[in-house]
């Protein structure tokens, strides 16, 4: 299913934002499927992020960027997209966590939680226990990621976590507005 359609299932299932995270595509490529994606984001009124890309969160007016531990750093990309787009940070344990919070981060991501092959290189899974530890000293948001099922979405947010971010659990399943709204009623009775 082309990622167009396959965004639109989850958004008509209740999914609140989405992050393009397509790598490999020229620049041409990323704009206009990230155009795309704002057009289908802005009619649910869902949030669209853009992994890394900042000239491309900018040019379509995006909701926010979410940057990597290799990106640019949190205060350079603030100075470009101004106050009002939303910055997130991928993180992997506390050190990271406190920099991105102390670099002008609205929100981080913080996993592996779970095993997840396109994590692997991030190193083991922290599971939820690392949770607990940034929400200890941290203030902004934090969203665990990495391997999240629906069977584990109350241990995530058991551990104190705001929110989760999950792909293949959504994006690989047959149905993906039925599987967008069982893992929302997930959330919601935890």
């Amino acid at each position: 299913m082309p990622l167009p359609e396959a965004v639109r299932s989850a958004l008509v299932g209740g999914v609140p934002a989405v992050q393009l995270r397509e790598k490999d595509l020229s620049v041409q490529e990323l704009l206009a499927l990230a155009g795309e994606l704002r057009g289908i984001t802005k009619e649910f009124k869902a949030r669209l992020f853009i992994n890394d890309r900042v000239d491309v969160a900018v040019a379509v007016d995006a909701d926010g960027v979410h940057l990597g531990q290799m990106s640019m750093p949190v205060s350079a990309v603030r100075k470009i997209v101004g106050p009002d787009m939303l910055i997130g940070v991928s993180t992997h344990n506390l050190y990271e966590a406190q920099d991105a919070e102390a670099g002008g981060a609205d929100f981080i991501t913080i996993g592996p939680i779970f095993a997840t092959p396109k994590k692997m290189r991030y190193g083991a899974p922290t599971r939820t226990d690392i949770v607990r530890v940034v929400k200890e000293h941290i203030k902004i948001p934090v969203f665990g990621l990495g391997g999240i099922k629906r069977d584990t979405i109350s241990q995530v947010m058991q551990a104190g976590a705001d929110g989760i971010a999950m792909i293949s659990e959504i994006f690989a399943a047959h149905d993906i507005r039925k599987a967008s709204r069982d893992t929302l009623d997930a959330l919601q009775h935890t």
